[in-house]
């Protein structure tokens, strides 16, 4: 079940990696699916236990993270970029998770510190692959993907306690807030054709979630660059309410998949928590599910 690298490829077929391969992307998501399956039950066995109390449902995640981290899975430098974004999502996903039931008392002295020795090894990888990414603003250092690698790297500098790691990402929700256009759009992201509603939404999400963990260890973050994470939620709920705008502006119909789930609205959840809005709660009663295993599951309280 455990491998140190995955050998998988990416299944969009044109230049704005929007138009979709099926034989390509079954073959992905069957190259993928061991550490899927790994951030699927953790993630589903740490809402449990934040749910119902379950230590056998903590007890759980302490055993397959515990056996995942002895196996050094998914920890080696990947062959393919593709490859970089799976280990970067199953570390956000998995750390995410880890952070819900580390105070259960269930986990031992040495499972703790071998789940973090892992999450640590994986860290290293995604910020090496991005670093080396940053110098070129054209690089996906610069698009939705740094900002599910800056959610990889807090969530693991907060289950390590290392400073810089939990500095390296915020620096990236920055990055991205940074980039946030007076309308609200991410030029990334619009660059997308008929994928630009679903990666900004995609985009949103971690940094979101990043703001998240930065207001919980005492950031005013939601404040940076004057509040422009705002301005991207708005510009999304209104590509939500009608992705005909984005279709005004990118010139070709949106691709919509109704009704939405967690990766397209879960992330309003905590930000409708802190800034209240009809609307918004309107859309998450819609939703089939506020779920999402990249980020460890439920979204956070």
């Amino acid at each position: 079940m455990f491998a140190k690298t995955l050998e998988v490829g990416s299944y969009y077929t044109d230049a704005h990696m929007s138009v979709i391969d099926p034989a390509k992307q079954a073959a992905f998501q069957a190259a993928s699916d061991a550490p899927t399956k790994l951030a699927q039950a953790v993630s589903k066995a740490a809402d449990t236990y934040r749910v119902q109390g379950s230590r056998a449902a903590a007890a759980c995640v302490y055993s397959l993270l515990a056996a995942a981290a002895k196996a050094g899975a998914w920890s080696g430098r990947m062959p393919t970029f593709q490859g970089t974004y799976v280990q970067n999502w199953t570390l956000s996903g998995v750390a995410m998770a880890y952070l819900k039931v580390r105070q259960s008392g269930v986990g031992t002295r040495e499972q703790d510190a071998a789940i973090q020795r892992w999450f640590s090894v994986m860290a290293t990888q995604v910020r090496a692959y991005f670093d080396a990414g940053a110098p070129n603003p054209g690089s996906d250092a610069w698009n939705n993907h740094i900002y599910w690698a800056g959610l990889a790297v807090a969530a693991e500098g907060i289950a390590d306690d290392d400073a810089k790691a939990f500095r390296w990402g915020m620096d990236m929700y920055k990055r991205g807030v940074d980039s946030i256009q007076p309308d609200g759009s991410l030029v990334a992201e619009m660059y997308r054709a008929q994928m630009a509603l679903h990666y900004h939404l995609y985009a949103l999400g971690p940094l979101i979630l990043l703001a998240e963990l930065g207001e919980a260890n005492g950031l005013d973050v939601y404040a940076e660059d004057k509040g422009a994470i705002h301005r991207l939620v708005k510009f999304c709920v209104a590509g939500l309410d009608d992705p005909s705008l984005l279709e005004k502006r990118t010139g070709v119909k949106q691709v919509v998949t109704l009704p939405y789930g967690g990766s397209d609205i879960g992330w309003a959840v905590p930000y409708v928590r802190r800034f209240p809005d009809p609307h918004l709660s309107s859309l998450i009663a819609k939703a089939t599910s506020v779920r999402y295993t990249s980020w460890g599951g439920a979204p956070p309280e």
